[in-house]
């Protein structure tokens, strides 16, 4: 036996915490088949406990210090005495601490103008250090994003610090360790750009949202070999100016370089102290800040006519270009960003509507390395002009936060394996500190429809712990008062109809509920859910409050409201309008309210709340018998059928028995009628393929899933696709953008936007056959549905506990599965014969008659 794993609030190494409680977990692995921990000691400190428990063990000993590195030290014995140990270790962040700095800016710079972002502010301080160095830590924040240099040196890894949250309410402060990068003389620098907190944002361009210029908050503590401590903070003995080498800075529109400025010969000015706007609680970073992941090269490169360069890297991504120029003073190089080019080879930027998504680079003379730190592009393609080919190198960064990839997938059908990879690069490029929906355009928000139906796919392909949980916060922090959940989060200046004074929003509001479950289910955290309880019960009561609005008998559990109050079956292929999507809005809504009443039910039953499920379970119950009753023909026929009408109350149990059966085969009969094509927006895709594989309809499942022709996830594919689209019809068969050549250019289209990506989830738990039966997969299930003439699939799953790997095969009318179980988990295994068995921790391996299945045309 061996801990392979131990961790600190979820983070394997690199943890500083503000938590006065933080939680422990490790992982364990063995040669030997049904190990299991018997008991587990774990030490921090003075402290120690002695568990039986893996995963999220809280601290309970005396305070802890703050500025302090604590050693975790486990030891775990297995059921048959075999014994393992091992040790990692976390820091404490300020815990509390006043700062022995003040917030600073320049009090001379005036910012007044709309719809643009401020200049960056350029923060200057030199010092001195008294003797030799034994730790030195910086902490820091800011109103806006900043980059920090000390001695020449950038600070860290992160970008876009001190990260997107709703600020009035949060705001992280980032920890550094420079102890091996300060000398007798030293200078520390800041950059700081506008960001999401000054800098403008939305469509609106809306700016100055939290702060009326940039500021900065900052404190060096240095401890000395000699006992002695010395802190450096921000106040008005730093210098200030905005006349630095980045001339401009927005989410949005880029950057502007200029690398002739030299810093030592502009001007500067005293800082002054700041008063914020706000008073946000500053914590300890407790997010996934977002890094540089991957260096991408480009596959190939054109000329124009115009003779600008275009850069096709294969893969669209999030991120941005890093240039190598042998250049002269003053030349200017331009790069521009798109994620598609038009027929005759040139970007086509229409789809960015007012996003510059530009870098602009002014040379110095010699060799030079640039590329952007305060904002980032969606893109494929990259424009260069002002540079000759052989006199620049282009390659670029992909950017996003740092989450453990947890989950793989891979099957014998091509296709499939790429739209896997699909999901999976959507999903990076658009977990940006945040869950946005898309990456390129003016845009980028949090939408909370997006993340709520994506949840589950994302959690098998990432460890999205930290992550969520951040986002959680904010979710929480900006509920309205009447309960309803923002559309967006962080709200962030966008009006109506997320900022209603009582509006609640089906499915784009039960992220609240949807986000939350995925994670628990995936991690086994249930302090998650005791801190969003209260959230959810007030978002249920508003949903409730909707439904009931100026009804009578069973229309009292219909929730209808008007089209502009609800999204409905958004993007729903088979209709052309905005408002016909929302027109289905009570079907959805209804079938919303069902699910997430239920959902309470469940958590609220977990969490020892007893009176609160059986009244949520009523309720569910109640909606259930409205939709029915209301909607259908009472035998499983919708009076109005489309196909998200019959998927949503097949995923959530609305229909039962023989009426069941009936709605699976009318849904199939849409499908059917359909060519097998999709026809659910936002609400229903992520479900439909589960409604058909889980009634009976596995063969009409895999068609779809196989399905090349528009609206299909392989069409996407077959057209070219490296990452999944907002509109199924993003690209014609020839892989050419067909929207805009007709005047229609301000058409809504991304192709960046994971929500229909949710199908990852059935990849994993169908295709693959692996899915928890208890949070955090402490019990879980290995059952795959065999169909669509696939011969094998092939996957893993990280889990809280270790790594879950399965592997089937189909060949010569035998199916053969091998199956690991990571230690301190169960597996239930059924195979296609319907044989099932309990399997400790181990590697097993069996087969049995693979029995028939429809093969799935494409």
């Amino acid at each position: 036996m061996e801990i392979t794993e131990i961790r600190t609030e979820n983070r394997a190494d690199g943890c500083v915490t503000d938590e006065a409680r933080p939680r422990f977990s490790f992982s364990l692995a063995s040669d030997r088949q049904g190990a299991a921990l018997r008991r587990a000691r774990i030490a921090v400190g003075g402290w120690q406990t002695e568990t039986a428990e893996q995963v999220l063990v809280p601290y309970g000993g005396a305070p802890l210090r703050p500025f302090t590195t604590y050693t975790v030290q486990v030891e775990a014995e297995g059921q048959d005495g075999e014994r393992a140990a091992g040790s990692s270790s976390f820091e404490t962040g300020r815990l509390g601490t006043p700062w022995q700095a003040k917030w600073i800016t320049d009090g001379a710079y005036v910012f007044r103008e709309k719809k643009v972002s401020p200049v960056p502010m350029y923060f200057r301080r030199r010092f001195a250090l008294r003797g030799q160095v034994r730790r030195a830590r910086i902490y820091v924040t800011a109103m806006g994003i900043f980059e920090l240099m000390l001695n020449g040196k950038k600070v860290g890894s992160d970008y876009f610090a001190p990260g997107f949250t709703s600020y009035k309410h949060r705001l992280q402060y980032m920890t550094y360790d420079v102890t091996g990068d300060l000398r007798g003389e030293n200078e520390l620098l800041a950059v700081v750009g506008g960001g999401w907190a000054v800098g403008s944002f939305v469509w609106t361009r809306k700016n100055r949202v939290y702060a009326d210029r940039q500021a900065l908050l900052l404190e060096l503590r240095v401890e000395y070999a000699d006992g002695g401590e010395e802190v450096f903070g921000t106040d008005e003995s730093w210098e200030v100016t905005e006349d630095g080498n980045c001339r401009a800075a927005d989410i949005y529109d880029g950057e502007v370089y200029d690398a002739t400025v030299d810093l030592q010969k502009i001007g500067w000015r005293q800082a002054k102290e700041e008063k914020l706007r706000i008073s946000p609680k500053i914590l300890a970073a407790y997010g996934a800040p977002v890094r540089a992941q991957r260096e991408m090269l480009p596959v190939s490169v054109s000329r124009l006519p115009s003779g600008a360069l275009v850069y096709d890297f294969g893969q669209n991504f999030a991120g941005v270009i890093r240039l190598r120029i042998d250049g002269k003073a003053g030349q200017t190089v331009r790069v521009r960003h798109a994620e598609v080019l038009r027929k005759d080879g040139t970007l086509m930027t229409d789809f960015l509507r007012s996003a510059k998504c530009e870098a602009v680079y002014v040379c110095r003379d010699g060799i030079q390395e640039y590329s952007p730190r305060l904002t980032y592009m969606g893109f494929r393609y990259a424009e260069v002009t002002g540079a000759d080919e052989e006199k620049v190198k282009v390659s670029a960064f992909a950017l996003w936060s740092d989450i453990e990839e947890t989950g793989e997938f891979s099957c014998s059908d091509e296709d499939v394996n790429r739209l896997q990879q699909n999901i999976v690069w959507s999903a990076r490029s658009n977990f940006m500190d945040i869950p946005t929906d898309c990456p390129q355009r003016d845009e980028r928000m949090g939408w909370t429809g997006d993340i709520a139906v994506f949840a589950p796919t994302a959690c098998y392909n990432f460890d999205m712990s930290r992550f969520l949980e951040k986002w959680l916060l904010d979710v929480q922090s900006e509920q309205l008062r009447s309960g309803g959940i923002p559309n967006t989060v962080p709200r962030h200046g966008y009006g109506f109809p997320a900022t209603m004074p009582v509006m609640a929003m089906a499915f784009w509001g039960d992220a609240c509920i949807l986000v939350p479950w995925a994670e628990y289910r995936a991690r086994g955290d249930k302090e998650l859910l005791r801190k969003m309880y209260p959230t959810m019960k007030k978002y249920v009561k508003a949903c409730r409050f909707w439904a009931g609005l100026c009804s009578f008998g069973k229309h009292r559990y219909l929730w209808n409201t008007p089209g502009v109050l609800n999204f409905g079956d958004w993007v729903a292929p088979d209709l052309p309008k905005m408002q016909q999507w929302q027109a289905r809005g009570k079907w959805t809504a209804t079938a919303s309210l069902k699910n997430t009443s239920g959902l309470l039910s469940r958590i609220a039953d977990i969490l020892g709340e007893q009176e609160d499920a059986a009244y949520y379970a009523a309720l569910s119950e109640k909606v259930a018998d409205a939709y029915r009753s209301i909607l259908t023909d009472g035998n499983g026929k919708l009076k109005e059928e489309f196909q998200t009408a019959y998927v949503l109350p097949l995923q959530f149990g609305i229909f039962r028995g023989e009426e069941r059966k009936n709605a699976a085969e009318n849904l199939r009969r849409l499908v059917e009628k359909n060519g097998y094509c999709v026809g659910t927006g936002f609400p229903g895709t992520p479900y439909i393929l589960f409604a058909l594989a889980d009634n009976g309809q596995a063969d009409a499942a895999y068609k779809m899933l196989l399905k090349k022709k528009c609206p299909s996830w392989l069409y996407e594919v077959k057209a070219g696709a490296t990452t999944v689209w907002e509109r199924w019809d993003g690209l014609n068969e020839e892989g050419e953008c067909p929207i805009g050549d007709d005047g229609t250019a301000g058409v809504m289209i991304s192709y960046n936007h994971y929500a229909s990506g949710a199908v990852g989830d059935f990849l994993y738990r169908r295709v693959l056959g692996v899915e928890p039966i208890e949070a955090g997969y402490r019990k879980f299930r290995v059952c795959p549905v065999l169909g669509g003439g696939m011969s094998e699939a092939k996957g893993s799953v990280k889990t809280p506990y270790g790594k879950i790997e399965v592997h089937w095969e189909k060949q010569g009318g035998v199916f053969s599965v091998s199956v690991r179980v990571p230690v301190g988990t169960a597996c239930e295994l059924t195979l296609p014969d319907g044989g099932t068995e309990t399997l400790p921790s181990g590697v097993y391996e069996r087969q049995c008659a693979a029995g028939e299945e429809s093969r799935a045309g494409a």
